[in-house]
């Protein structure tokens, strides 16, 4: 199915365009980390989750100053309605106090409801309860870091050994650009840092990484049959050819992400949101930053097959009648 044919784009004109729009995002967004930083769920920082639902309308006000006036450390605590406004849900989610082994762990969750009985906010009832250790925490954290390491290490084996070390490093290259993208468009929007968002970096690694495989599998096609077109003519020509099939995969899971992202509800709002921005990022890597990578790393010029192609040899000049000839001829004859 082609929706879009025959273009012709030059897209490796606007890759140092690209790699400009990229730095300030991900230096915007290293800057955002280092001042703000990206809120941990519970899963990472350790902690308790509550969810309680109230008779009346409760504002979130009310709830954060009944937690400030009388639980421990309370104002390090983060209060946000959840679900359906008519239902007065309000999550409230604090960090451990106290000991993190055996039945201490479930007091949190009394002493976070004592809190509110003492603030005269109303009348509530627990719908559910979330506890984890910090030592949990840290050790899901490091889990996600050597999976993320470790997918990286195995996509750039399998480029080298499969296509050329050069295609490899672009499609780690763009990868990581990917990963420093959505960190940075987390850390502008605030979302927090859970294993459902972990679960969508590592999907959209492995999206990214798909989509640049097929554009290199072009390349690599289309060098065979090219050998005396520029590396830049034989890119743009490969990127040219999967148009049609970038847009309508691309444009099909970013609706897909769409529809979860306003439809899915809060549990699934940050998982969400970090698959529409790798999708986007994604698809955007694969076209400028793998492919200026792959420019670069070889140049622009004629490939490598037209570069070492012999010369075509110059047809021989028709030979001229010899002066001699003809006496020789006479004297032969006398």
């Amino acid at each position: 199915m082609h929706i879009i044919s025959h273009t012709h784009f030059d897209f490796l004109r606007w890759r140092w365009h690209a790699v400009a729009v990229s730095w300030v995002v991900i230096i915007a967004g290293l800057i955002t980390l280092w001042t703000k930083g990206i809120p941990r769920g519970v899963e990472f920082a350790g902690g308790t989750v509550v969810i309680e639902q109230f008779e009346q309308p409760t504002s979130e006000q009310q709830v954060r100053a009944a937690l400030d006036r009388n639980y421990p450390d309370g104002r390090n605590a983060i209060v946000q309605s959840t679900g359906d406004p008519s239902q007065h849900m309000v999550m409230i989610r604090v960090p451990q106090v106290g000991a993190e082994v055996g039945a201490e762990l479930s007091k949190t969750a009394q002493q976070v409801e004592e809190a509110l009985r003492k603030g005269n906010i109303g009348t509530f009832k627990r719908q559910g309860a979330e506890i984890v250790s910090a030592t949990v925490g840290r050790e899901l954290e490091t889990k996600g870091i050597y999976a993320t390491v470790l997918s990286l290490i195995g996509i750039l084996a399998y480029l080298a050994f499969r296509f050329q070390f050069s295609f490899g490093v672009g499609a780690v290259v763009a990868t990581i650009h990917d990963l420093l993208i959505t960190l940075a468009f987390l850390a502008f929007f605030q979302y927090d840092l859970t294993l459902n968002v972990i679960a969508a970096i590592l999907t959209m690694t492995g999206y990214s990484t798909n989509d640049t495989i097929v554009i290199f599998d072009r390349i690599r096609e289309n060098l065979r049959g090219m050998r005396r077109d520029s590396m830049r003519d034989v890119i743009n020509a490969s990127i040219n050819q999967t148009l049609s099939r970038t847009i309508i995969t691309s444009g099909t899971a970013l609706l897909t992400a769409l529809a979860l992202f306003f439809f899915g509800g809060d549990v699934l709002h940050g998982f969400a949101f970090t698959m529409v921005v790798g999708i986007i990022t994604g698809t955007y890597s694969s076209v400028f930053i793998a492919a200026a990578i792959v420019s670069l790393w070889r140049g622009t010029g004629p490939t490598r097959a037209a570069a070492h192609a012999p010369a075509t040899a110059a047809p021989p000049a028709p030979a001229q009648p010899s002066r001699r000839t003809k006496p020789q001829r006479k004297a032969r004859a006398s």
